[in-house]
């Protein structure tokens, strides 16, 4: 088991290589008083930045450190209907935080959490720590193997139009396929249907406008 400690020390570690008083701390999420995450401390950073350090913050973006609107709403959709994960294998795609893989996780999951980041990936070990479950964690969604999940779920990862294709690469790794997003107004696919509409906000708070915090829950027809 991961003391406190070890959970946070790599990620403030992380932090620290793009401004070296930045730390995280562990936030219960609204709405979800049972899931809490390391989150980067906004406290610390609330200052302006030099032209070094912003140069540093955009080599360094800590994608991981924040809870994405589009990741805290379909974690609240999770704890609201666990049986659609329960028991089930769940391949949770461009991961991030572990918002989504650790709310499957606590809801009886078996997860595999897919990113690219190693930071993430630690960042995912870590809040699975924190949470008291366990999960898997891999780099390459193509490495792994196409009969093993019962459902594929992407949180906040359409803000890159070339992340679209995507959404045809997953129809090969299981037959139920979960997208959240936030950012595509004129999200078009001939296989996935609009499922749901939400509203979460990102925390910490970054001031994104207003219309970032609807949130739309599409899912393989």
């Amino acid at each position: 088991m991961m003391t406190l400690q070890q959970q946070s020390e790599p990620l403030d570690q992380s932090l620290q290589r793009m401004l070296p008083e930045a730390r995280v701390q562990a936030v219960a999420l609204p709405d979800l008083p049972k899931l809490k995450l390391w989150l980067i401390d906004p406290e610390p950073v609330d200052r302006p930045f030099s032209p070094e350090e912003v140069a540093a913050i955009s080599y360094h973006t800590p994608y991981w450190a924040f809870c994405w609107g589009s990741g805290l709403a379909l974690a609240r959709y999770i704890f609201c209907h666990p049986d659609l994960v329960k028991g089930k294998r769940v391949i949770d795609f461009g991961a991030g935080s572990g918002v989504v893989a650790v709310a499957c996780a606590m809801a009886g999951a078996e997860v595999v959490a897919c990113d690219i980041d190693p930071v993430s990936q630690q960042a995912c070990r870590s809040n699975a720590a924190l949470n008291g479950v366990e999960l898997e964690v891999a780099e390459d969604l193509l490495a792994l193997d196409k009969q093993w999940a019962d459902l594929l779920i992407a949180a906040d990862v359409l803000y890159d139009r070339e992340n679209l294709p995507w959404l045809d690469t997953f129809k090969c790794f299981a037959r139920d396929i979960w997208v959240a997003d936030s950012r595509v107004k004129d999200f078009s696919h001939p296989d996935y249907y609009l499922a749901e509409q939400m509203q979460a906000r990102t925390l910490p708070d970054m001031g994104e406008p207003y219309e970032f915090s609807h949130i739309r829950f599409y899912r393989l027809s």
